[in-house]
C-alpha cells in the first residue's frame, strides 16, 4: 500500500512499529467509541464522533480543549480497506460535497509486522502555509501521542 508518493514540502509522516495487531489498529480508527478514546492528545478529550466508514460517508470529530473549547472536523472517507488503510479528508464532506475550507487529507497505512503493525500516517497538505500550519498545531508530537493513546487503549481489555 505504499503507492503515495510523499512531497516533504507538502506532507507529514508519523511512521512506527506498534504492538497492536492491525485488526485492533482498524478498530480504534472505526468504532466511534473507541476513537473518542484517544483521538486527542491528553490533556484534550474527543467527546463527539460520528463515523461511517465508507467511501463518502461522513468522519466527524468534535476535540475539546481543556478549556473547554470545542473543534469540529467534518469530512468523508475517500478509500476504505478494511484492516489495511484509511484516506479521509476534510476537502469534502459527506456524498463528497465540497467543503468550503480544506486543510488535509488523511492516509492511515496498517500493515502486519510480526506480531504487530507497522503504522504511517500521512498528512497531505495543499500549500506550504497549511503544512506549516499543522506543523506549528503539533503534527509530529500530538500524533504520536495520539498513537501511543491507541496502542495503550487497544493492549487494555477491549471488547
Amino acid at each position: 500500500m505504499n503507492d503515495i508518493t510523499i512531497n516533504p514540502e507538502l506532507d507529514l509522516v508519523l511512521e512506527r512499529i506498534v504492538d497492536v495487531r492491525p485488526e485492533l489498529v482498524w478498530r480504534a480508527w472505526t468504532e466511534p467509541e473507541l476513537l473518542k478514546q484517544w483521538f486527542a492528545p491528553r490533556p484534550w478529550t474527543t467527546p463527539h464522533c460520528e463515523l461511517d466508514v465508507r467511501p463518502g460517508g461522513i468522519c466527524k470529530t468534535t476535540m475539546r480543549s481543556p478549556d473547554g473549547d470545542e473543534f469540529t472536523g467534518t469530512g468523508c472517507y475517500l478509500e476504505v480497506h478494511t484492516n489495511r488503510r484509511l484516506i479521509f479528508t476534510d476537502a469534502l464532506g459527506p456524498g463528497y460535497r465540497p467543503n468550503p475550507e480544506p486543510f488535509f487529507t488523511a492516509i492511515i497505512d496498517i500493515e502486519p509486522h510480526g506480531s504487530g503493525t507497522r503504522y504511517r500516517a500521512i498528512a497531505l497538505h495543499r500549500n506550504i502555509d497549511d503544512k506549516k500550519k499543522h506543523e506549528d498545531m503539533g503534527f509530529q508530537h500530538g500524533w504520536s501521542q495520539c498513537l501511543d493513546q491507541l496502542v495503550e487503549l487497544m493492549s487494555s481489555d477491549v471488547s
